[in-house]
């Protein structure tokens, strides 16, 4: 789900200090909610600090993202060297605190960040989540049973360390300097990153739109349901496919595929950067259990030896920049309306093309180029193992044991961009 869905969808209350997130009723479809608010922060490595009741009442409060190094100081003795614009380097831990009703144990909850700089551990609960060294893919984690709900307290523990210096050639920021979001789902649902749309057969008369979905039941028990799909044009014009009736067995996942045809088709380009919104809903006994909303363009793309590449037929010359994920003196924590005022100034200068060199970027940055009308090379890694100097320890250290993941988890993230 793309930021703007993310923001509409969110909600959330302050009780306390603490956020207290609440569903109806077990049925009800999913929320995706701000996680952003509230943290506690300090820049050193503190022993004890993944345990719920550990005393943070001295940290510093704060809402991420959140970027501690760009705030100095600069010392050109500082390990991060040129590259890293002799900003500090260390260890930073992140703690939030929120509270669940009791209802909520019957729903599913998963925690998702968008990027965590770098080396970051997870806990919820004293619970050990898990490890990501790349500080630019965006993971998730599931918190169910390990969560505690009728007022009492849980607590998100983060470590991030970027110690070992110089990581890159440039600034890559420290700690969680992307969003983060809570994920609340019944157990049957979509899948994360499982809604995958596709256009084929495009032309100015007519298109085909593939829309895959991969159903998971977490419940115990087999499930009936109907998996139904909506194409909401660029005007507001719902097309509704009936549905595919499917069984998904307990513990199981099924990927469910449906083709809607289109007659005269708003076509993505660079001049005219339409897009559609795919809305799945999955239904049983005539209940809405859960509903994923992708945001996409109908466009047709080739490259041609003889002619270079073709947009919807028509040869396009690609004129591009290339970008890092940071915004100068703002840092790595880029407000969204920094990439919108970058964007409005390329285009003017003619610019039609961004590579984002030389990692995964923030996903709110690729919505913007699905907007705005940009062509995007998406890069994966600046390095695999071996380092662009001799002193760099980034990420070159884990690329074998990291690299397929990495690259599943990028991929399957931004497969649906249309300026990718």
């Amino acid at each position: 789900m793309n930021l703007n869905h993310r923001l509409l969808s969110r909600t959330f209350l302050f009780i306390a200090g603490c956020f207290l997130f609440t569903l109806t009723n077990a049925q009800q479809a999913r929320q995706i909610l701000s996680f952003d608010k509230d943290w506690k922060f300090i820049r050193e490595d503190s022993k004890g600090a993944e345990q719920i009741e550990f005393n943070d009442a001295a940290w510093r409060s704060l809402n991420v993202p959140h970027d501690w190094s760009i705030e100095g100081p600069y010392d050109r003795n500082n390990p991060t060297g040129r590259g890293g614009g002799y900003l500090p380097a260390g260890i930073g831990w992140y703690r939030k605190t929120f509270t669940l009703n009791e209802a909520d144990a019957k729903q599913l909850l998963f925690i998702e960040f968008d990027g965590v700089m770098a080396n970051s551990d997870v806990w919820i609960n004293g619970y050990h989540l898990g490890k990501r060294p790349n500080g630019y893919v965006s993971f998730e984690y599931e918190l169910t049973g390990h969560l505690n709900f009728g007022g009492r307290k849980n607590v998100i523990a983060v470590r991030a360390d970027n110690t070992v210096q110089p990581a890159s050639r440039w600034y890559t920021g420290a700690g969680i300097y992307r969003h983060v979001w809570l994920s609340v789902t019944n157990p049957v649902h979509v899948a994360h990153w499982g809604s995958f749309v596709t256009s084929s057969n495009v032309t100015e008369a007519k298109a085909t739109v593939t829309v895959q979905s991969t159903i998971k039941n977490q419940s115990a028990v087999a499930q009936n349901m109907l998996v139904q799909v909506s194409l909401v044009s660029p005007d507001g014009k719902v097309f509704t496919k009936a549905g595919v009736k499917q069984k998904v067995e307990a513990g199981k996942e099924q990927t469910v595929t449906q083709n809607i045809s289109l007659d005269k088709p708003a076509l993505w380009n660079i001049d005219h950067p339409q897009l559609y919104t795919a809305v799945t809903k999955i239904i049983i006994n005539k209940n809405t259990v859960d509903e994923s909303i992708e945001t996409f363009g109908i466009r047709d793309i080739k490259f041609d030896a003889a002619k270079g590449f073709l947009l919807n037929g028509k040869n396009v010359k690609i004129k591009g920049v290339c970008l890092h994920h940071e915004a100068g003196a703002l840092g790595a924590a880029v407000p969204l309306s920094a990439w919108k005022r970058r964007f409005q100034i390329l285009k003017e200068l003619g610019v039609n093309g961004i590579r984002t060199s030389h990692n995964a970027v923030a996903p709110e940055f690729l919505d913007l180029c699905d907007k705005m009308g940009f062509l995007v090379m998406n890069e994966t890694f600046d390095t695999w193992n071996a380092a662009k100097s001799h002193a760099e320890k980034g990420y070159n250290l884990y690329f074998t044991n990291w690299w397929e993941r990495d690259t599943r988890d990028i991929v399957m993230r931004d497969r649906n961009h249309t300026s990718v």
